[in-house]
């Protein structure tokens, strides 16, 4: 059943996307912000209780609703599986920059790229060279895919097989959202944010990312340049400040042949500074501080969705596989 209800998930959200400041996603900065505000008094051990009642607290709830009804309706089960899906995971939460990136790239438009990647991460692209563009449109929408697809997917896989039902796809969704959320309030908003708490969330879902991170490197060395990713994996993937984001990037880069990383931005982490150093074009060899490949070209782009869209069917393969065992054994 898992692999039914990805797979109408992913269709559903292809069809009807979830609109851009949709009610789900304010009602998860209000959830958010509803915890931060009465749970943190500002001490070291409020941190993990606000951590837990914010990421934890929705993913038992979605858990105990799950075990109420799948006792009784196979189909209300399924139904809620795709719907808890359909809000956790897919292409479509954040491809339309992506999208509108490239578009505005091909027309020439520069300018109107570098507004929308500000927009979009909320750092100032305006001095950024054209390769340098090209190369964090690249990384950012990398992770992107990672943490609305892959990572999702891994956990709520592993919740379902355990009796959970999608419980797993909501724990990693918090986790991922209410840490980016502080480190946003904290960094753009100059709002006060408990450091503890934002580091401790930081680890936090560092372990939990751990191996969906290692899965979705995987699963772009099998579909892509398999040699050059996994030697890119082991020379590179500490090129990026945290180990789950270097591991992820460093595989795709070799996959598809492409330069990542470099001395203009280092890392692509939320909590990094607000602006981009001033940085010059890379040349045809490696750039200091890179991984191997050709710099970053407007075709890479392109690369890089069919490298994810085929990873995505690589393990959409292996869970109907699994799917069907499970039915004939």
């Amino acid at each position: 059943m898992n692999f039914f209800a990805v797979l109408l998930a992913l269709v559903c959200e292809q069809l009807k996307p979830l609109p851009h400041g949709n009610p789900v996603h304010q009602g998860m900065i209000a959830w958010v912000r509803w915890t931060g505000r009465n749970f943190d008094a500002g001490r070291s051990h409020h941190a993990a209780v606000v951590w837990t009642i914010t990421v934890v607290g929705p993913a038992l709830l979605v858990g105990a609703i799950y075990a109420l009804v799948r006792p009784y309706s196979l189909l209300l089960s399924l139904a809620l599986d795709v719907l808890v899906l359909y809000l956790t995971l897919g292409f479509r939460q954040f491809s339309h920059y992506f999208t509108d990136i490239r578009d505005a790239l091909e027309r020439g438009d520069e300018l109107e790229a570098r507004r929308l990647l500000a927009e979009w991460r909320h750092l100032d692209a305006s001095e950024l060279p054209r390769t340098e563009l090209l190369r964090h449109v690249l990384e950012h929408s990398l992770l992107a895919a990672h943490r609305h697809v892959f990572g999702v997917f891994f956990w709520f896989v592993l919740f379902s097989t355990l009796g959970l039902g999608p419980a797993g796809a909501v724990l990693y969704r918090m986790a991922e959202f209410a840490g980016r959320y502080w480190a946003f309030k904290s960094r753009t908003l100059d709002a006060p944010t408990n450091e503890r708490l934002m580091a401790l969330s930081r680890k936090l879902f560092g372990m939990i990312d751990h191996i969906p991170a290692r899965l979705t490197a995987t699963g772009f060395a099998i579909v892509g340049n398999f040699e050059e990713a996994v030697n890119a994996w082991r020379r590179d993937a500490a090129l990026w400040a945290h180990d789950n984001e270097g591991i992820i990037l460093a595989s795709a880069a070799g996959a598809v042949g492409v330069q990542l990383g470099g001395s203009a931005a280092p890392g692509v982490t939320p909590d990094r500074s607000k602006t981009f150093e001033s940085g010059g074009d890379m040349d045809a060899t490696r750039a200091e501080g890179s991984t191997g490949g050709v710099p970053p070209q407007l075709g890479h782009l392109q690369s890089v969705v069919g490298l994810v869209w085929r990873s995505v069917v690589l393990w959409m393969m292996l869970l109907a596989l699994l799917t069907l065992a499970n039915l004939v054994g």
